[in-house]
């Protein structure tokens, strides 16, 4: 299933987090469907970033603040009489979580309560999408997709970050936003996405476009591990997919959902590496990092089965087409091409696909 124009056609949306990577893409794809876009997120946290690239400021309505911040939050709401919320807002890198372990609960949590707050507010709400992570679960480091039914956890701090988050949205799904409630609560699990326009510190891709780039060696701290790779615009569909079953039939869809990409493209790090030198060219090299560095997950897999036979929802863009659209991508932006013209024809391909 895809998303539908005429569903998003002047529906007034609120994106929290939307001057980051992924939501910089969902507010391009938003106001592309005829969605009225508000954004609600701190300045972005790096230079270059996407936001700013694609000139997202001038087609939406621009809020700069913190989620932590509730009394804003709440004023940015009541000023803007939202019909959905998509939550994307957050601290979103586990080596950040520890060095900043305060900061990454309270944003990821207490930002999590603040915006359920405010939206109780506010009676415009019928739908409350709330993204966490594929990390949001206890990892076992088994062969194992998990499940939406699988317990909460996370070893480092944005993992564990993540797991409270998902478990304050069901206490205020279950307190709040049931029986007889107008707003449905969903949340989505996705898993490593990649794509065009992300800068990010210690993300493989935002790192090897930067030393490939610079004909620099790339650096890679963990070559083994497994990752559930996933262009950004497949969970973005799934995101959107969902907020729509959610306005149909809010009790049936107010659940927790995996959106990741099929077995076949769980693959290492360094399958994923080597395959991108080659689409970047030039003799694009790469070595394994031999410091010391913090706990990570080494296998983490989804199991999407649920979002495939309720929702219809699909990945449709395997990883290889997902690292050349992601590769293209940063060679069109260090070529000078207009990127908002190139990002809305990856937006109007994956539609086609």
């Amino acid at each position: 299933m895809k998303p539908h124009n005429s569903f998003w056609k002047n529906k007034r949306v609120i994106i929290t987090g939307h001057t980051g990577f992924k939501g910089s893409w969902l507010s391009l794809w938003l106001d592309f469907l005829g969605a009225k876009v508000t954004g609600y997120a701190l300045d972005p946290f790096t230079n270059p970033n996407l936001f700013s690239v694609l000139e997202i400021e001038k087609n939406i309505n621009d809020h700069r603040d913190n989620i932590r911040d509730l009394s804003s939050f709440k004023g940015v709401i009541k000023s803007s009489e939202p019909r959905i919320i998509i939550h994307l807002a957050a601290q979103s890198l586990v080596r950040e979580s520890y060095k900043d372990p305060v900061g990454t609960f309270a944003t990821n949590v207490m930002g999590m309560v603040n915006l359920m707050e405010a939206a109780r507010s506010c009676d415009s709400v019928r739908v409350i999408l709330v993204v966490t992570s594929d990390k949001c679960y206890e990892n076992s480091e088994i062969d194992y997709g998990y499940r939406e039914t699988d317990p909460m956890g996370g070893h480092d701090p944005y993992s564990c970050s993540k797991g409270c988050a998902e478990l304050v949205t069901s206490a205020f799904r279950r307190s709040f936003f049931e029986n007889g409630s107008a707003v449905a609560v969903a949340s989505a699990r996705a898993g490593n996405v990649i794509g065009g326009g992300d800068w990010a510190a210690d993300r493989i891709i935002p790192d090897a476009m930067r030393a490939f780039s610079d004909e620099q060696i790339l650096l890679v701290r963990n070559p083994g591990a497994v990752r559930p790779w996933q262009h950004v615009l497949e969970p973005l569909s799934g995101y959107m997919t969902l907020c729509e079953k959610i306005w149909d039939q809010p009790s049936k869809f107010s659940e927790g959902w995996n959106f990741g990409p099929e077995d076949e493209d769980v693959r290492t790090v360094e399958e994923v590496t080597d395959r991108v030198s080659e689409l970047w060219g030039n003799h694009a090299v790469w070595k394994k990092s031999n410091g010391d560095h913090p706990h990570e997950a080494n296998l983490l897999k989804l199991d999407i089965t649920k979002a495939k036979e309720q929702l219809g929802w699909k990945p449709r863009w395997d990883l290889e087409r997902a690292l050349e659209k992601t590769v293209g991508w940063y060679k069109s932006y260090y070529n000078g091409e207009m990127m908002q013209e190139m990002s809305l024809k990856q937006i109007e391909e994956y539609q086609a696909s």
